[in-house]
């Protein structure tokens, strides 16, 4: 059965302080401000994070469920087609998504207090 984006949300909301919000216009998930994934604008694909090792290797693997356009080549993202997708792996898929996501924002300070530290 394939994967629809109510599926997604429902995967995404059960994960830890994850939020659903808009990026470019389309349905999004954010944990602590992060984006994690996003409904591509061709409305059949998702955006999602991914390290450059993963998306090569999903890549490989089955190309016909996870691909790039140009625009991605150099970002750590992964589209991934929702009709082709089977639910396990789009929850591992997102599992890995939301650590990454979740774990930038702890290491990188926010702008804001970046810029209060600047005048301090």
């Amino acid at each position: 059965m394939p994967v629809t984006f109510k599926t997604v949300r429902q995967i995404a909301l059960s994960l830890d302080n994850v939020e659903e919000t808009t990026s470019y216009g389309t349905p999004a998930f954010k944990v602590n401000g992060a984006l994690l994934a996003r409904l591509h604008q061709d409305n059949e694909s998702l955006v999602v994070r991914v390290d450059f090792e993963q998306r090569a290797e999903l890549m490989a693997a089955d190309p016909d469920t996870y691909y790039i356009t140009d625009h991605y080549l150099n970002y750590q993202w992964i589209l991934v087609r929702m009709s082709r997708v089977h639910s396990d792996a789009l929850q591992d898929l997102l599992r890995g998504a939301w650590r990454s996501a979740a774990s930038s924002k702890r290491k990188a300070p926010s702008r804001r207090r970046a810029r209060k530290a600047a005048t301090d």
